[in-house]
């Protein structure tokens, strides 16, 4: 494939400006010739988008001025470093000669030190400076979109080369500047340490206090993403660690994801990724301090709904199961809000909120073994209070509804991995799977009025659209109701062999709780979305102060019904129950400050 010269980029007096090109500034272009490009090959998710068009191997992936620049930056790397260390030297620093990778602390070490801090920033050239970086239009923040937006390498069809001695985005000073800043936030009063070995069988975890952020089954392929750094960083330090960069490309065999292509297919894959995260969690459960938990971070969401059986995820799954398999009991969830709400990932998505940190610890050598029904038993018992700490308010909650599915997963996987096993009728153990839909089922299973059964249903079936009278009239008589009582409660429409449920923005302004005759939580519910939508907190707290008692009902639709959105995929529906849920606190206090209609705040005295 080929490019083209589109348009030129430059600084006006009110901003920047596009201009056409000529013939003369695209010769001028492909003028730029490198002497040396990656020919490291393509692997995974960096090759699925883009080996159709032609590219093999990661120098296909830059232009040749693009070529020029990093390998000129690259280039330059050692001979910064001999002049650092010279004027290092100079200025007064003892040298031991003992290079960085080999704990050395003075003028040589010093000098590679910053020789890998200018290798970095050349990096984050590369980021911004390949075909794959698109041009943002935005005019508060126009620049180069970097090539890793997303975790794979997408094919982008109209592409910004931007000029790295420059002022514009990509340029090599604000890289080293980005560099420099983090540098600067690092704590320095305790040195750290990067040690690298298998987990399956290191030491460095004894009586250690353990948090670890694994990999995430088949979410994203480290290995083969950092290619892209791995072959300009090699250019750049094979001389200071030739032990690190030996190898032409990142090792991937030993990768612990589930990758079908290095596997030979997805159930061989699941397998190698469970057996080698059970033996590395079990390395963990083993050494870490007895005094301390083990936290895990789990931030991967892939659900997958299987009917009444609840959401399950494959990867969720596996990982659970490799968890307890180890040895580990959970004993707790801590959602933690760790994801940018504005990354491309998110953008659009019902994307997590928060990642979710599992609390483990050794399950005793004694654990006992209990059957299905007391298991049952114990999650009806536990998670009604469990559910109700995560969505009343207090110093970690409300959870996020994004995250409300997995995190109460925390409390009923507590109860499932504290025994040697929960036993079937058939006297066989339950499976992960199993438990998780268990107790997904309860989460699902909230008990509301009648009408309020029906329009759920309804619109887990049809959302907002129209449906059928006679489907109307028949999941009425199973819910207990009749379609004209829903119809008299105003929150559907029926006519001419047709029915819909109203939307938020065409119930009526002015409805008043405490006269209305029949009133389900589905029209409480969404009276208080319109008020907060047309006349804010303020109001949907005057409202709820009318309606006190509906309080607790209200807000668990409203997390039921973004549930029921998200894993719909409907995001624009989900976003009305999700900004409900966000401002909760404020319309509760709200209608504190409202006080409760009708009541005597005083004595007459």
């Amino acid at each position: 494939m080929s490019a083209r010269l589109m348009a030129i980029v430059a600084e006006g007096t009110r901003g920047r400006i596009y201009l056409s090109p000529t013939p003369e500034h695209e010769t001028i272009a492909k003028q730029a010739q490198a002497d040396w490009k990656p020919e490291v090959k393509l692997h995974g998710k960096c090759r699925v988008n883009v080996s159709n068009y032609g590219f093999d191997v990661y120098g296909d992936l830059f232009t040749p001025r693009q070529l020029v620049a990093l390998t000129t930056f690259s280039g330059l790397v050692p001979e910064a470093i001999a002049k650092i260390r010279t004027d290092a030297i100079a200025a007064g620093m003892a040298d031991d000669g003992v290079g960085l990778d080999s704990g050395g602390s003075g003028a040589t070490a010093y000098a590679q030190a910053v020789g890998v801090y200018l290798a970095f920033a050349a990096n984050k050239v590369a980021d911004r400076g390949s075909s794959i970086g698109r041009w943002d239009p935005t005019p508060t923040q126009s620049g180069i979109i970097n090539t890793f937006s997303r975790q794979a390498l997408p094919m982008t069809w109209d592409f910004a080369e931007s000029n790295p001695l420059g002022d514009a985005s990509g340029n090599y000073v604000s890289a080293s500047e980005l560099v420099a800043k983090a540098l600067l936030v690092s704590a320095h009063t305790v040195p750290g340490f990067a040690q690298q070995a298998d987990a399956s069988s290191q030491s460095i975890s004894s009586n250690k206090v353990v948090s670890t952020d694994p990999p995430y089954y088949d979410n994203i392929g480290y290995a083969d993403l950092s290619d892209f750094f791995y072959v300009w960083l090699r250019k750049s330090l094979k001389p200071i660690f030739p032990g690190l960069y030996a190898t032409l490309a990142v090792p991937k065999a030993e990768e612990l994801i589930a990758t079908p292509y290095r596997h030979g297919g997805k159930i061989q894959a699941e397998i190698f990724f469970l057996d080698g995260m059970t033996r590395a969690m079990h390395n963990l459960a083993e050494q870490a301090h007895p005094a301390f938990p083990v936290t895990i971070y789990y931030a991967f969401k892939q659900a997958e709904t299987k009917g009444e059986a609840g959401t399950h995820s494959t990867g969720w799954e596996t990982f659970l199961e490799a968890v307890l398999r180890a040895g580990f009991t959970l004993t707790g969830t801590w959602p933690m809000r760790t994801e940018l709400s504005n990354r491309m990932i998110g953008s659009g998505n019902n994307a997590l909120a928060s990642s979710i940190i599992l609390v483990c610890r050794k399950r005793a050598t004694d654990a006992t073994s209990i059957s299905r029904r007391e298991f049952l038993r114990e999650l009806n018992a536990a998670l009604p209070d469990a559910l109700l700490d995560m969505t009343r308010g207090g110093v970690n909650s409300p959870v996020a509804p994004v995250d409300l599915s997995q995190a109460i997963i925390g409390p009923g996987m507590a109860i499932f991995s504290q025994y040697s096993a929960v036993l079937e009728a058939d006297g066989t153990p339950m499976s992960v799977k199993t438990a998780l839909q268990l107790i997904n089922r309860f989460f699902a299973e909230d008990d509301f009025d009648h009408d309020t059964q029906f329009c759920l249903r309804w619109f887990e079936n049809f959302g907002w659209s129209t449906g059928k009278f006679g489907d109307a009239n028949t999941l009425a008589q199973a819910k207990g109701t009749s379609v004209e009582a829903v119809v008299n409660a105003g929150v559907l429409a029926s006519s001419k062999g047709d029915a819909r449920l109203l939307r938020w923005a065409e119930l009526a302004k002015d409805w008043s709780p405490e006269t209305d005759a029949r009133t389900p939580v589905w029209e409480a519910l969404h009276q208080l979305i319109r008020a907060l939508n047309q006349d804010g907190e303020s109001a949907a707290g005057v409202l709820l102060a009318r309606m006190p008692a509906r309080a607790e009902s209200i807000r668990a639709l409203a997390y039921r019904l973004y549930t029921l959105c998200e894993r719909k995929g409907w995001a624009e529906e989900a976003r009305a129950y999700n900004e409900l849920v966000t401002a909760w606190t404020s319309i509760e206090q709200a209608s504190v400050d409202a006080g409760i209609t009708g009541s005597q705040r005083e004595l007459d005295i």
